[in-house]
């Protein structure tokens, strides 16, 4: 894997943890104050009740995701020198 796929990837990978970290605090935000309705966790069927279960458990694998990046891909380009 060359610089550029390993660049596209590390970008889509953090977009994807970002974009689940964001759904999880929704979630939270939601059931703790009831605003921010648009989140994703609230409209999931089989997760009714359970709903800040499934947020913690989306902000926990949100990290792994974000955290993986990191130790797979190696350190950002920027960072090297």
């Amino acid at each position: 894997m060359d610089k550029t796929e390993k660049k596209r990837l590390r970008k889509a990978l953090e977009i994807v943890g970002g974009i689940m970290l964001l759904q999880g605090v929704a979630g939270l935000v939601n059931e703790f104050t009831g605003r921010l309705t648009w989140g994703l966790i609230q409209h999931i069927g089989f997760l009714e009740g359970r709903e800040v279960y499934g947020s913690v458990a989306l902000i926990v694998l949100a990290i792994a995701v974000l955290a993986a990046t990191e130790s797979r891909l190696g350190e950002r380009p920027e960072s090297a020198g």
